[in-house]
Order: C-alpha cells, then sequence, then structure tokens
C-alpha cells in the first residue's frame, strides 16, 4: 500500500466543516485481497487489538456494523479498514473523533481516505500506527505477495501506549481543554497559539488569551506576589485572614532554630514552586527538619526556605473567579487501601488501573508513585513496598493532597460556611487575581473558621481545574463558564466581522473595494489577497497570501476590527479554510483556470472546492446570478439569506427573487448611464451610476462594474450606510500602488498604457472587452503570456480571445515557465495567432518579459493603447514609468508619475557657462534652461 499524497485540513474543506487528513493510496496488490479473502485470522486479530472497533456502525448505522462489513458478501478494502482504524486509535488516547469517508479513484487500486482528526500531530500518528498494525497481520502469503516490509519486533500493545501518552502530551490538559469547551458551547471562536496551553479567545480587537488558568485580564504583580509564600503570607495576615505561623530561613540550622521557635510540628516549603513539589508537613524532629529543608531546596528557585506552624485538618481548594467562590474540593492525598492480599505496590498497579489516571496534568487523575516521599513514609511507618496491609486498612503515599502527586477531590461547594466564603473571596481580591485558589485546612468547610480554627496555608495563581471538573466524587462544577462569562460578559463582542470572497476573477480587486468602503466606516481592516496580507492598508506580509496561514495572521492581529478574506482554491484544495465560519461569503464568478491540475479537471469540480466559502457563511451569501456554477451553489447554503448580483436587469429568477423580498444588486440602465441598485424587502434603493467610480473607466471596465456590485452587496450584508458605501467606491481606483496589476492605468506617455495581471481565458477576455470599448486614435497593441502550468486549450483560448481585438502583438513567457520550454508559451500563441487569420508581420515572439515590454514601448505611437500583461507586476510598472524615446522630448513634457514617485533619471553633474540671455530655473518640474530671444529672431 503506497501513499500517493497527504493533506492535512486545518479548517472547513471540500470532505467536512471541521479539520480532517487525507491520504491518496495505492493498494497495490493489496485490492485483491478485500476483507474476507484475508480471512477469519486477520479479522480476530483487528478485533483483538482494538475491541472497541465492535462499537463502529459504519454505513450500517448501528453497533457491530464495521465488524459486520468485515465478514459479510465480499467484505472491505484495507484503506476503508485503515480509515476506522486511525479514527478509533485517536479514541482510546482520549481525543474523540467519528466523521470517516474511504472513497476509490478513477484509477484501479487507488482510494480517498479522510479521517477526523482533533490534533495534527495525534491525527497523523494513528494514521501511520494503524498501518503498521493492519501490515504486521496480514497473513504471511499475503505479506510475501505485497513484499511487505514487516517488523518482527511490533509490539502493538507497548506501541499503542507509546502512542496514548504522545496524544496526551499533545493534547490540551484539563484545565485548558475545559476552557476551550466553554468558549465552543458560547460560540466564542478560539485558536491555539503553541504546541501548549496559550489559546487566543475570540478574534482580531476582541480577543482575549489564556495560559493554563492564567488569562490576558491576569495582573503580573498579582501571580508575582501569590509565587512569593513570604509575601502572600504577611499580606494575609495584615488583613486579619487566618493563616499559620511562618519564618523564612536559609540554612539547616536556621530551619531548626526556626521549627524550635514556631513549635513542633512544623511544615517546610519552598519559597516559591507550586503543585505541592518539595512540601514536607507534620514534621516532629529537628532530624526530620533538615531532611526537609535539602527536599525543599530541590525544588524551589529561591535558596529560601518556609518554616509554618503545622495546621490539622483536611486540605480544601477554593476557587476564586471574578470574585466569586465558584467551586470548593476537599483534597484527599495518594493512598490505598489494603485487601490482605495484594503488596502495597500491587495495590498501587492496582489504583493506576483507573482509566482516569494518567501522568502528570494529562488525565483528571495523575497516577500514584512509590517515590522518594511515599518512601520516607513507608519507612516511618515500619513498612515497604511488600507490605501487606490489612483489609480496609488506609496509607497515605503522600503528605500533601495535590492532584498532581496522586490525590483525589470531593466536591464539596454546596456546604462551605459562608465565613469560610467571603474569606476565600478576600484574599483572592488582596493579592489581586482575578483567578485564584486558595488552599485552605479546617476540620469542616460547613463550619465557619472562626469557630472552630483552620488556616490559609497557600494562595495559587494558575490553579488546576481538573479537581472541579471531574471531581473523584459529588457535582463537576462548571468553573470554565465562570471564567468564560468573565473575559466575555454576555453580551459582548468576541469575534470580529469576516467577509470572505472567492470565485475565478476579481477577488482581488472586490477585496480592495470592500476594504476602501470599511475604511470609510472607521473600521480597521485585515486583508488578506494574492498580493500579502494588509493590515489598515499597509502591506504586512508580501506574497500570495490566499490561505489559511494568512486567515489566521489577520484574525490574530489585535487592531483588526473587520477581516477580509480572499480564499484562493489552492489553499482550500492544500489545507482548507483559515475560518470555521465568515458572516458573509460571496463566490464571483467560476470559469476555467488551473484545469487539469490537482485533480481538477471541470468546472463543475472547481465549483464545488470554491463552494465550501458559501457553506460556511452564517449570515448572507452573496452570489453570481449569471453564472450557472454559482448559482447551483445556493442549494448548499445554510446562511439566513441569499443576495443575488446580476448585471442583467431581466433576470428572471432574480426577478422572482426580488418579488418575494429577497436581496439582490442589479445594474440597471438609465438615460445618464449604468445604475448599481440595491434590492430588499420590497425596496429599490439607486445607489451609484458606475461611472462616478473611477476603477470602472466611466463604466467602460464591465468587470470592474460587477466587482464593485460584489463590494456593494457585502457592504450592505454587514448593515453599511448607502453614503459610506458610495463614498469607499468613490475613492477608490485602480492605481499602482491601490491595486497593482489590476487595471493599472498609465497617462503620462503619448500613449495610454494599462497593466494588469489578466492570466486565464475570462479575464484576458475581460481586458479585451475593454480595449474595444476605450477610444483609440492609434493602434490597438498588446503583450500577452499565459502561466506554464495552464493547458494548451487555455493558452489557445487565450490565443483566440484577442486575435481580433489588436492590431500588434508581443508573445512573450513568464520569468517561471512552469515545466514549459523557455519559448513554448509563445510559439504556442503566434501558431494560434497565425492561424486565426494574423499577419505575421503582426505578431513578434520575445520570451523574455522585460524584453518584451521593452520593444512595445518603444514601438507605440502617440494616440496608441498598449495592454501589458504582466507577471513581475512591479518590474513591469518600473519598465512603464521610467520609459523615455527621444523623439518624445518635444512632444510631452515628462514628470515623475504621481503613481510610482522616482527619479526619471540617475543623477549626473554638469559643469558650463551660461550665455547672454539663459537663465537655469530648479523648480517642482526639474532643472531647465531658459533662452531669451529677440522677437524677430527665428
Amino acid at each position: 500500500m503506497k501513499i500517493l499524497s497527504r493533506n492535512v485540513y486545518v479548517g472547513p474543506n471540500i470532505y467536512a466543516n471541521f479539520p480532517v487528513i487525507r491520504y491518496q493510496i495505492d493498494l497495490g496488490e493489496l485490492e485483491n485481497w478485500p476483507s474476507v479473502k484475508l480471512g477469519e485470522g486477520f479479522i480476530d486479530g483487528l478485533i483483538k487489538a482494538i475491541p472497541s472497533l465492535q462499537s463502529h456502525g459504519c454505513s450500517y448505522q448501528e453497533e457491530g456494523g464495521f465488524i459486520r462489513r468485515l465478514r459479510e458478501d465480499e467484505g472491505t478494502w484495507m484503506g476503508h479498514i485503515w480509515e476506522h482504524v486511525a479514527l478509533e486509535l485517536q479514541n482510546l488516547a482520549g481525543s474523540p473523533v467519528g466523521f470517516g469517508r474511504t472513497r476509490s479513484l478513477e484509477e484501479p487500486g487507488c482510494y480517498n481516505v479522510v479521517y477526523q482528526y482533533k490534533q495534527q500531530d495525534v491525527g497523523l500518528e494513528a494514521g501511520s500506527l494503524g498501518m503498521r498494525l493492519l501490515t504486521h497481520l496480514l497473513p504471511e502469503n499475503v505479506q510475501s505477495a505485497i513484499d511487505a516490509d514487516i517488523d518482527d519486533d511490533f509490539d502493538f500493545s507497548q506501541e499503542l501506549q507509546d502512542f496514548v501518552r504522545m496524544a496526551q502530551k499533545k493534547e490540551f490538559g484539563p484545565s485548558t481543554g475545559s476552557l476551550v469547551k466553554a468558549a465552543e458551547e458560547r460560540d466564542i471562536p478560539w485558536l491555539r497559539l503553541n504546541n501548549y496551553s496559550l489559546v487566543q479567545f475570540g478574534h482580531g480587537k476582541y480577543q482575549k488569551r489564556i495560559q493554563a488558568t492564567i488569562t490576558s485580564e491576569t495582573k503580573h504583580i498579582a501571580v508575582e506576589i501569590s509565587c512569593d509564600k513570604e509575601d502572600t503570607h504577611n499580606l494575609l495576615n495584615d488583613l486579619g485572614l487566618p493563616v499559620p505561623k511562618q519564618l523564612m530561613i536559609y540554612s539547616e540550622r536556621q530551619a531548626v532554630r526556626a521549627a524550635n521557635r514556631i513549635g513542633f510540628p512544623v511544615v517546610i516549603k519552598p519559597l516559591n514552586a507550586n503543585h505541592g513539589r518539595g512540601v514536607s508537613i507534620n514534621l516532629n524532629s529537628e532530624a526530620e527538619v533538615i531532611t526537609a529543608f535539602n527536599e525543599a531546596q530541590k525544588f524551589g528557585t529561591s535558596r529560601a526556605v518556609l518554616v509554618e506552624s503545622y495546621l490539622t485538618g483536611f486540605d480544601h481548594r477554593m476557587l476564586v473567579v471574578n470574585d466569586e467562590l465558584v467551586a470548593v474540593a476537599k483534597r484527599v492525598p495518594g493512598h490505598v487501601i489494603g485487601d490482605g492480599t495484594h503488596t502495597i505496590a500491587e495495590l498501587v498497579d492496582i489504583v493506576n488501573q483507573d482509566p482516569r489516571r494518567g501522568i502528570g496534568h494529562e488525565k483528571v487523575l495523575t497516577r500514584l508513585e512509590l517515590d522518594n516521599q511515599a518512601e520516607r513514609l513507608l519507612t516511618e511507618a515500619g513498612y515497604d513496598e511488600n507490605t501487606v496491609l490489612d483489609a480496609g486498612q488506609e496509607f497515605y503515599l503522600r503528605s500533601t493532597a495535590n492532584l498532581s502527586t496522586g490525590g483525589t477531590a470531593i466536591d464539596v461547594t454546596d456546604s462551605v460556611h459562608p465565613d469560610n466564603r467571603d474569606m476565600a473571596v478576600r484574599a483572592i481580591k488582596a493579592i489581586g487575581l482575578d483567578i485564584g485558589g486558595v488552599d485552605f485546612l479546617t476540620d469542616d468547610i460547613s463550619k465557619s473558621y472562626k469557630e472552630i480554627g483552620g488556616g490559609i496555608c497557600e494562595c495559587n495563581a494558575a490553579p488546576g481545574f481538573r479537581m472541579h471538573v471531574a471531581p473523584s466524587e459529588g457535582t463537576p462544577r462548571d468553573v470554565s463558564g465562570k471564567v468564560m462569562d468573565m473575559l466575555f460578559p454576555p453580551g459582548a463582542r468576541s469575534s470580529i466581522p469576516i467577509a470572505a470572497i472567492t470565485g475565478t476573477n476579481g477577488k482581488t480587486t472586490t477585496s480592495r473595494m470592500l476594504a476602501s468602503i470599511m475604511k470609510s466606516v472607521g473600521y480597521t481592516t485585515g486583508m488578506t489577497s494574492t498580493d500579502g496580507v494588509y493590515i489598515d492598508g499597509h502591506l504586512t506580509v508580501k506574497g500570495d497570501m490566499t490561505g489559511p496561514t494568512s486567515a489566521q495572521i489577520v484574525l490574530r492581529d489585535p487592531s483588526v476590527d473587520f477581516a477580509i478574506m480572499e480564499t484562493a482554491r489552492g489553499g482550500i484544495l492544500k489545507r482548507g479554510l483559515g475560518y470555521t465560519e465568515c458572516d458573509v461569503g460571496a463566490c464571483l464568478n467560476i470559469s476555467a483556470d488551473h484545469l487539469g491540475q490537482r485533480g481538477i479537471d471541470t468546472l463543475e469540480q472547481l465549483a464545488q472546492i470554491k463552494r465550501v466559502v458559501v457553506e460556511v457563511a452564517k449570515e448572507c451569501v452573496v452570489l453570481n446570478a449569471d453564472d450557472r456554477h454559482c448559482l447551483e451553489m445556493a442549494d448548499f447554503c445554510s446562511a439566513k439569506r441569499i443576495c443575488y448580483v446580476t448585471t442583467d436587469s431581466g433576470h428572471g429568477l432574480v426577478r422572482e427573487h426580488i418579488r418575494s423580498g429577497g436581496l439582490a444588486v442589479v445594474l440597471e440602465k438609465g438615460i445618464n448611464g449604468d445604475m448599481i441598485t440595491i434590492y430588499d424587502k420590497g425596496s429599490h434603493i439607486p445607489l451609484l451610476w458606475t461611472h462616478l467610480i473611477p476603477a470602472t473607466i466611466e463604466g467602460k471596465a464591465i468587470h470592474n462594474v460587477q466587482n464593485a456590485m460584489f463590494a456593494t452587496a457585502m457592504a450592505y450584508c454587514f448593515n453599511t450606510s448607502l453614503e459610506d458605501i458610495r463614498q469607499g467606491l468613490r475613492i477608490f481606483n485602480t492605481s499602482f500602488y491601490q491595486a497593482p496589476g489590476r487595471l493599472n492605468i498609465y497617462d503620462e506617455h503619448p500613449f495610454k498604457v494599462i497593466l494588469d495581471y489578466a492570466h486565464n481565458p475570462a479575464a484576458i477576455q475581460t481586458i479585451t472587452d475593454l480595449a474595444m470599448r476605450l477610444d483609440v486614435t492609434g493602434k490597438r497593441r498588446l503583450v500577452i503570456a499565459m502561466p506554464g502550468d495552464r493547458r494548451n486549450e487555455d493558452v489557445i483560448e487565450a490565443a483566440m480571445i484577442t486575435a481580433k481585438g489588436f492590431d500588434s502583438i508581443i508573445c512573450k513567457a513568464d520569468d517561471d515557465r512552469r515545466g514549459r520550454g523557455f519559448d513554448e508559451v509563445p510559439q504556442l500563441l503566434r501558431k494560434t495567432y497565425l492561424e486565426q487569420g494574423k499577419s505575421d508581420s503582426d505578431i513578434q515572439v520575445i520570451p523574455s518579459e522585460k524584453d518584451a515590454v521593452d520593444k512595445a514601448l518603444a514601438d507605440c505611437q502617440k494616440g496608441d493603447l498598449l495592454i501589458i500583461l504582466g507577471d513581475d507586476i512591479t518590474r513591469c510598472w518600473k519598465q512603464i514609468v521610467h520609459f523615455h524615446a527621444d523623439r518624445d522630448i518635444a512632444q510631452t513634457e515628462v514628470v515623475p508619475s504621481r503613481d510610482y514617485p522616482e527619479k526619471l533619471f540617475e543623477p549626473v553633474e554638469h559643469k558650463f557657462e551660461l550665455d547672454v540671455g539663459q537663465t537655469l530655473v530648479h523648480d517642482e518640474r526639474g532643472v531647465r534652461l531658459v533662452v531669451e530671444r529677440d522677437e524677430d529672431s527665428d
């Protein structure tokens, strides 16, 4: 079985609206070995290795369905089996997943295997381990037939344990996981910012962050105070709160003196450590104090150690969130209970078989260990690990009750005395924490500390939640929900508006137009595009940034309060979307581009990919009613509204949509030109004449008229005022700096030059149509290329489109040939032009883009129109701006472009004498020599 390709989708994709892994595999010889042919030995071996596969319903939708598929009729094939194994391995590791799909491809024996994952590394390792298991279980004759690479030392039981440990380290811990779950229940979006517990809740300017249970609202000075046990003790003591006597010491001698001064028994703990590390309690001799002092110094980051009076009573963790006591857990130190048969070591193993116990903080309980502290307690009691305890006899292996050292927790929230409740809140408020844990010792939490005594032994920043969300006994408490309500009070925003734009052509221009409108509203926009990531109009990351990584750059930026996501097919195909949902999604058009790549050969397949964007829109979907493939997407929308955009004012479907109260943006013809008009709930709202939008070149650039209509529709869906929409469209133009490569016009030569990045037949058609509409007194000239990875039929179609529209054509190649020969594409273009009846004298082949542009500029005469379909847009624009021919000096005054304000010439030093009547003038237009002449002189 060969893996042909692999994709890890981080967001909604063509298979599901959540993260999945897709493998494309070739079964090879295994195509001839379905499960029934592999035999009962293979099936029984698989069930023995993973008994929980019995619960998989598969296509039967009932328990045992998958096993039934393995055995019934012709059975099922290895790709499908692998899918189920990869899913179940993740479930065994504590990562609940259930979606999977295996489908055959056109090539015999080839399949797409898709399965869900929660954590990427865990999902990938589940696939790897699953494949090794299945290969190991194959009958020997099959292994020989497929020449399988078999590991004779493969021990699935051990491999599974190692996999579970790895998975638990990668997954969120109980506290972080509970916070993420609480966010999802409140529809608060979240992003994991590292491989540990740093998480962002919300998007853009509304975001909050957590690290475990430290929040972005937690004050640093409060954390510092809580970590310094002496400062905490003194602060609480000064407020009259119950705390033990305490002294700070630095040596064994000081420790002994402090213990005698306070009075035995005592407690020794590090000055600054957590999770009960290095803490020793109930010390009754100087020897024990010395031993405990050395142990404390191992775990603290300071030389200082604290000696405290020993408080008796049960250990309680009191959790305070936002000045409210939300949960209390009675903590019991890690212990075993004898049965008169098993040794202490065996009892520890029995306790650790509890599936709730894991390593460290990976599960709701921690495994017990016979470490130094346990051995000390055993020695003091006269026991060792081979001692057999009497039935019912309890033995504590820990002196502290932390869950991280194997303790258990009993919820007692409902029985806390009001005095104890107020005491905990006062303590955490005094320190200044938004989330804090109070460790309180008392014999009975239901009675006031003022009556029966008790004391605070510690206050903690970043308190663990697992004892409260999953107590060993008692009622689980929704403490994470309290944190979410603190970070995002009811009614507060957590997400920024997201507009997502897809389609074949016009995505970038529409995105920029929408950004212009939203800037008029006052938003700080974050925009992804094929040019880069823009924050408030400034380019922050350059390059083609239309995938999930760039989307998350915008969503993570704390200054952004409106996101515009240009989303291309490549990003969806490779990794899915970078956002789980958008407010408004638009598909502008579907036309031939990138066909024949990555298994996408038809417009229908291309439409299915781009449809993902509109499927995740929740408020409104904007669709091109003039494009059949876009119209068909309406059947897959779950948004509250659909808005149709059409340039055909007689469109039948749109007319019915409008009459039923629907939303549409229509181009209507009037006596003064074309009017962009909005229809909504029966209202007819004229918006703006197209000739007043600079980007449309007085309404002649129909494709930009359409782009403006889409931007209008999306802005209107965000409840933007009509005046702001008008203003945003009026101030947007297609200058090189506002929209590089998108209809950039240069008018400062004796001829007009238009630079555009049209790179597919549909885009080239729009540019050709524009060239025909423009008034040209000279020739229409074209510099054309097509990307090398496009199909021959696409190159030919581009040539056929432009054959009749231009008088002179230069065929070039892009800098990156993308697998083509040096002049393969331009020669194919030339051949097509000749077949279309063009004269050989009107066609030039210049493979170098730089040389082709220079030659085209040099050939231009006054009144000509030159259209350059550029690849390296910046270089082409520089060539256009800096172009100068000697014959033009007398015809036009050459000044630096406003769009590209660079010097036209390198500075040269000249030394000369001025004759009588000559004046040297230096002003904003440059340096000029002015000569005074007599009126009668020539």
